[in-house]
């Protein structure tokens, strides 16, 4: 048996589990493995890329200690640039995905352009950051501290010493798309739809799940990594996609309206019952905090937040993907808005040419002319304060979260603003006016601010000096268990026996499990720590997911000591909300403020909570539980919950 990164991954946390009573089972069998398996290589093949990895990875390794004087610092930022080629080449080893004699091929080829950048930075030099045409690079995740590619266009004739425009191009649903497949890709020419005069960036996107959770972070870390080193104008970023894409188009269209200029999804998807016929008669009925959550990423609930975002939209006349622009047309029409529609003729899943040329020519002129810096007017909606903002306006405090919240803001001459409300408690304006009128009340603000606060008590709106104390849900802090892994995180593990054996097997079973999600779909390695491992910067830096239970995990027994989280368990009970289960056989899944850094997240039991249906069906990567549940062990996990589900809810905006 060939040992890889996956074994030993999976040895190390058998060895690791002093706690575990009897051998936790491997990771729960997935519908269909994504990334597929790929063909043999030869023992040739795989001796020369092996030692071709295992070269490169010892010259980044040196790299990294030779480069890390201050004044070597921007060279070594530029270290994943040379990673990506190592990444790519190590993990299609590691998991046998080649495809064909010419991934072989191309591999080898990564290893050569590898060393070469490698070379050239030992020299102090980098290249290919002045170069033009396809060129790939890479940064490093906040999230999980993991190399990650993207690719760029820098047209020939793009003066960059002006401020440049930019589109974003989100790729189609591609199951073999590897590192090693997407490099080859981008070195083997632009994608789709590719504007005149513009940088073109496409990121990975994390492998093939429609930009959601880590897939949606990776868009925005690459969007910065290329502002940071071109002269990007803020005023003219685009976002176009096909496919997967397309559905991808929509949910940053529509979530982050105040970021582009224009918008172009092309087929995909909007919203997920309809897409996936979730709902259809005879299939399981979803809970409902599941079709809550669905919320969390549907473009038709909020399409009025396209008021400022020119959108075309294509499909075939005869694609099945059209829906996704008649729903959204339907959508916006009752917002009062009309979508653009580019359709092919007696076209199915791709683009027609003609048409294609026409959206294109529109599409630039849309990018040329740019976004106001300061629109007038702004009509935003959302269901969760992780999409909390539009150009001047933020959203800071909700009535209750995954019920549509609603600003209309007007600014007017005079100095004055306009404002409209729904559901809000808590405005932030960026803008610089003096006098606010909101749901009909007429506030002052002082001058030389610069910004205002403005706060609902009791009905009344009140200019207010600094964001509230005391826990509430506010951007960054909202829930579900899932919006804690769209920002650095750590595993912590426990290192103590637990309070039953049962629950040490099913915890190592939903640990292991997490951890090989991560790595096929959204393709990084969690980071682990022991409970004894804890560090402070851990605790100031990271969202904390905390496996176990009070014997067996010191921090959890910590945090429990606090009395700052909502339950008690000792080995006898499990109290949570006023209910007692027997510690025996239940568990407890929940998202709260860490009580050590109110600003990051704890997590108890639990990574990504989609299971089986939405492992190779992006459409259903949505949150499948709310802020919390328990979990009756007697039950093992199956394909859609990691055990039976005997309560689950949500806390309210004040986290009780």
């Amino acid at each position: 048996m060939r040992v890889t990164p996956r074994l030993l991954l999976l040895a190390a946390t058998l060895a690791f589990s002093a706690f575990a009573q009897t051998t936790p089972p491997a990771a729960a069998p997935v519908p269909k493995k994504i990334p597929a398996p790929g063909i043999s290589l030869t023992d040739a093949d795989r001796a020369e890329l092996t030692a071709g990895a295992t070269a490169l990875r010892a010259e980044l390794d040196a790299l990294a200690r030779d480069l890390a004087a201050p004044a070597d610092a921007r060279l070594l930022a530029l270290l994943p640039d040379v990673e990506i080629f190592h990444k790519a080449v190590a993990w299609s080893l590691d998991d046998d995905t080649f495809y064909s004699p010419k991934e072989i091929a191309f591999a080898k080829h990564l290893l050569a352009t590898g060393r070469e950048r490698a070379a050239q930075l030992r020299a102090k030099k980098s290249p290919w950051l002045e170069a033009r045409g396809l060129i790939v690079r890479g940064y490093r995740s906040k999230l999980d501290g993991s190399v990650q590619p993207y690719g760029l266009v820098v047209p020939a004739d793009l003066d960059l010493s002006k401020p440049t425009p930019a589109m974003v191009w989100l790729l189609g649903r591609g199951e073999k798309r590897t590192e090693l497949a997407f490099l080859a890709e981008r070195e083997g020419g632009p994608p789709q739809l590719t504007p005149k005069g513009v940088v073109t960036l496409v990121p990975y996107g994390r492998f093939c799940n429609a930009t959601k959770f880590a897939g949606e972070v990776d868009v925005m870390e690459a969007l910065a990594a290329v502002r940071a080193q071109y002269s990007i104008d803020p005023l003219r970023i685009a976002v176009a996609g096909f496919s997967m894409g397309g559905g991808s188009t929509w949910h940053l269209a529509t979530h982050f309206p105040g970021l582009w200029c224009a918008a172009s999804p092309g087929a995909g998807f909007a919203e997920t019952p309809i897409f996936t016929k979730a709902n259809a008669p005879g299939k399981e009925v979803r809970p409902a905090w599941e079709q809550l959550l669905w919320r969390h990423y549907e473009a038709t609930g909020i399409s009025g937040n396209l008021f400022n975002v020119p959108t075309l939209a294509y499909a075939g006349e005869i694609d099945g993907q059209k829906e996704a622009s008649d729903l959204m047309e339907a959508a916006m029409a009752k917002e009062g808005l009309k979508l653009e529609r580019f359709i092919g003729p007696q076209t199915a899943h791709k683009y027609h040419d003609g048409t294609k040329t026409e959206l294109t020519t529109r599409f630039e002129a849309l990018i040329a002319k740019g976004r106001d810096t300061i629109p007038a007017d702004i009509r935003f909606s959302t269901y969760t304060l992780r999409y909390p903002e539009s150009s001047w306006v933020r959203i800071d405090g909700l009535e209750k979260h995954w019920e549509r919240a609603d600003v209309q803001a007007t600014r007017s001459a005079g100095s004055s603003i306009n404002v409209a409300t729904k559901n809000v408690t808590e405005l932030y304006l960026t803008s610089g006016d003096q006098r606010v009128v909101i749901d009909g009340q007429e506030l002052s603000a002082p001058a030389n601010r610069t910004g205002l606060r403005l706060r609902k008590t009791d009905g009344k709106w009140a200019l207010a000096s600094a964001a509230p104390t005391g826990l509430r849900k506010s951007p960054g802090l909202t829930g579900p268990v899932d919006d804690a892994f769209m920002d650095a995180f750590v595993f912590v593990r426990p290192s103590g026996k637990p309070l039953n054996p049962e629950l040490g097997t099913w915890v190592e079973s939903e640990l292991t499990a997490a951890r090989h999600l991560w790595r096929d779909v959204f393709r990084g390695d969690t980071p682990v720590i022991a409970d004894t491992a804890l560090t402070d910067a851990d605790i100031a830096n990271k969202n904390l997911i905390l496996w176990g239970d009070p014997t067996s995990n010191k921090v959890l027994a910590k945090l429990l000591a606090t009395g700052q989280l909502p339950l008690t368990w000792d080995a006898k009970t499990l109290t949570f909300r006023g209910k007692t289960y027997a510690s025996a056989n239940h568990a407890p899944i929940l998202i709260f403020p860490n009580p050590l850094n109110p600003r990051h997240y704890v997590v108890l039991n639990s990574g990504l909570d989609f299971r089986n249906d939405g492992y190779t069906n992006n459409a259903l990567q949505t949150p499948k539980l709310p802020d919390w549940a328990v979990v009756d062990l007697r039950t093992p996990p199956g394909p859609r919950w990691p055990g039976k589900i005997v309560d689950a809810g949500f806390f309210d905006e004040s986290w009780k």
